[in-house]
């Protein structure tokens, strides 16, 4: 193929004959007639030259041969492939088309160029013989390295790309990718014409592999062909930040690993395989670098399949993006790039596991789902006071029972279950779990903190939750759009964190807090079995009831309550978490009913049935109420309603029953046992709860 070597610095790219094993395109040769010796520039013997173009040979790669004009200040580049080469003669073979007879009659061998990324090796032979098929060479005694003018380009598989400019769309494919330049070629059928671009105008380039977006980003036009229907186009891309998320001002903490790990992947645009040494790690993100020459991210690529290495001893698989791309400089290095990618989503399993090398990284004593010794945890529950003797008559008959789901949870790592330890010298001094108790939200639960080390120990957990919390909540498969907590306002600890919160932000749309009271049925002996008054029945909630309830709350609250709880049209009669609870050997169940008078809903009663034990203060295995019309409402009622919906569903009398308001308790003489209060935070206004967390720690430590 014939190619001329304009000086301009914005040439057209030569079409890419092949590719090698890296998938890399042919290379414009340096410009002979501008390439200046440098001092100390390598030069290499003829046997590393023979060993370089059989190795070219081997992986049907091509080299480019420079020829000059016979009377005009002009050259052209032909590309070609070497035969085996084991003396001092080198026979190439020209790449189709072939050139031609005349073409070769006015122009003269002048140089050919072995490329190798960021050099080439610059050879000057003496020509035996040149035709339309083949040329022969005498290769001398040494060559010299010569540095490219441009970045490795690479070809591409005619990716598919659209290209939008001024609300018009053109369609084509990428031909070449560099991250300096990418080479198009667009299509347009009548009445649709190339005049309708603007090359003085940005454009914004969209790149598909298969049906996945994998790469948008704004270009100005360098150059362009002049085909009528099918047209050639080099773009220049803007390189600039992205901003993926909403700015937060409290981040994941960045570790620098040693050793340092390496991500793999594809690269979306050349289809090769790319490893690259990471700098800094954190549970959201990471930073590589890459040699300036060669480069291969842009950012707004989108990375599908990445596996994060730790010296072959662990593999984790996440999607990523790129979002920057800064040049680095230091004392002992210059000219690398360093990226920064954003984990767009990891599964579960493999983000706990980076969760937890990272948090141990950074605090040799603090853990995330590590496997503990449950003699241990038992003695630290009831030593702490966390179970108390009226909280132990409770669960005391299930004890065995609730032994083996605790053995489950902290040894086999289910999905739905964190649970965060500050341990020293083996001995466990704080202790907070979660749970995934709805479809997008989680249950901060079993808080609890020795007493000689309350404060650091306990903040130190919390803490943990807080990098836990920025970490998961943009991944998709950890649904974490909310975080809940039930609490009793009297315990000094979880009202200043959590209810403080609440009532410093006072927004809730961004942080709520409800009231429930908590009682047991078995106590309230007036309430008896028999049916129900006529204008009242106890059914399964419709969507119906879920908009009217949507309603209510709505006007009469606000907050994201009905949401976290998926007390919504949408997500009311899912099934999704309770089959997750079940693969992992869980039991969860829910159900959702109604009750009304005279067709209108007065209730709504949730039962809420899970593990024993899941939550030691039965919080994941109750009875919720939320009253809609307490105008009608009576004590007899509700008392009623309750027990009937005990017998009718078989549930076991030490069941609580969480109510709400709690207040309707208190003015209806119910005897309440303990009063909670549900805080539920939206973590996309986590900056703000970090905020005031800052502070608190601050104020601990002083």
């Amino acid at each position: 193929m014939m190619e001329r070597a304009y000086r301009d610095t914005h040439e057209m790219l030569p079409p890419a004959e092949t590719k090698n094993e890296n998938n890399q395109a042919t290379e414009g040769a340096p410009d002979p007639t501008t390439a200046q010796p440098r001092p100390k520039q390598p030069r290499y013997g003829r046997s590393y030259l023979i060993n370089k173009l059989n190795y070219i040979n081997f992986q049907n790669g091509t080299i480019q041969l420079v020829l000059t004009h016979r009377r005009f200040d002009q050259t052209t580049i032909c590309i070609a492939r070497p035969l085996p080469c084991e003396g001092r003669r080198l026979v190439c073979r020209w790449s189709d088309p072939h050139p031609s007879a005349a073409l070769l009659e006015n122009y003269r061998f002048s140089a050919l160029f072995v490329n190798d990324g960021r050099h080439a090796l610059e050879v000057v032979p003496r020509v035996v013989r040149m035709d339309e098929k083949e040329i022969e060479l005498e290769l001398p005694d040494e060559c010299r390295e010569v540095a490219n003018r441009r970045d490795t380009r690479y070809a591409c598989d005619r990716i598919p790309v659209q290209v939008i400019q001024n609300s018009m769309l053109f369609r084509g494919v990428l031909l070449e990718f560099s991250t300096r330049a990418f080479r198009i070629a667009l299509t347009v059928a009548p009445p649709q014409t190339f005049q309708c671009l603007d090359h003085a105008k940005p454009l914004n380039l969209i790149v598909f592999d298969g049906d996945e977006l994998v790469f948008t980003g704004d270009f100005t036009i360098l150059k362009s062909g002049d085909g009528r229907h099918e047209r050639e186009f080099v773009l220049k891309p803007e390189i600039k930040a992205i901003q993926r998320y909403n700015a937060k001002v409290y981040r994941s903490k960045r570790i620098e690993l040693k050793p340092a790990p390496n991500i793999v992947f594809r690269h979306p645009l050349t289809s090769q395989t790319v490893n690259l040494k990471v700098l800094d790690l954190s549970g959201s993100g990471l930073s590589v670098s890459e040699g300036a020459g060669h480069s291969l991210l842009l950012p707004g690529m989108m990375l599908n399949e990445v596996e994060l290495l730790f010296a072959d001893s662990l593999t984790l698989n996440f999607k990523a993006q790129v979002l920057y791309r800064n040049p680095k400089h230091s004392e002992d290095r210059t000219g690398d790039i360093v990226n920064g990618l954003a984990i767009i989503d990891m599964a579960s399993g493999d983000h706990l596991k980076l969760l937890s090398l990272l948090q141990q990284a950074e605090n040799q004593n603090a853990y995330i789902n590590t496997r503990i010794e449950l003699d241990a945890l038992w003695d630290f529950f009831f030593e702490t006071g966390f179970i108390y003797p009226k909280k132990y008559a409770f669960i005391q008959a299930n004890k065995e029972t609730i032994k083996e789901t605790y053995w489950r949870l902290y040894t086999q790592n289910p999905t739905v279950a964190r649970h965060f330890i500050y341990q020293t010298e083996g001995r466990i001094m704080a202790h907070m779990g979660m749970v995934r108790l709805y479809e997008n939200a989680w249950l901060i639960h079993h808080h609890a903190a020795r007493k000689r080390s309350l404060v650091h120990a306990g903040l130190t957990v919390l803490n943990q939750i807080g990098h836990f919390i920025y970490d998961s909540h943009r991944l998709y498969s950890m649904h974490m759009k909310y975080l809940m907590c039930y609490f009793q306002p009297e315990n000094n600890f979880p009202n200043s964190v959590f209810g403080g919160f609440a009532r410093y932000i006072n927004d809730r749309a961004c942080c709520s807090l409800d009231n429930f009271a908590y009682f047991h049925l078995p106590a309230l002996e007036e309430a008896d079995s028999s049916s129900l008054p006529d204008e009242w029945t106890l059914d399964h909630c419709t969507a119906a009831d879920m908009e009217e309830i949507g309603n209510w709350y709505r006007h009469q609250i606000g907050g994201p309550m009905l949401d976290c709880l998926d007390l919504d049209t949408q997500m009311f009669a899912s099934t999704d978490l309770a089959e997750e609870y079940r693969r992992h050997g869980f039991a969860k169940d829910r159900l959702l009913l109604s009750l009304r008078r005279n067709n209108r809903i007065q209730a709504c009663i949730i039962i809420h049935r899970t593990d024993i034990g899941l939550n030691l203060s039965d919080l994941t295995n109750c009875v919720k109420i939320l009253l809609i019309d307490r105008r009608s409402m009576s004590r007899k009622i509700l008392l009623k309603s309750l027990r009937l919906l005990y017998q009718r569903h078989a549930l076991n009398p030490d069941m609580p029953v969480l109510l709400n308001p709690s207040d309707f308790a208190e003015q209806t003489a119910i005897p309440v046992e303990k009063n909670y209060s549900l805080w539920i935070l939206n973590t996309r206004h986590s900056d703000k709860y970090f905020g005031f967390l800052s502070k608190m720690f601050k104020l601990a430590r002083e």
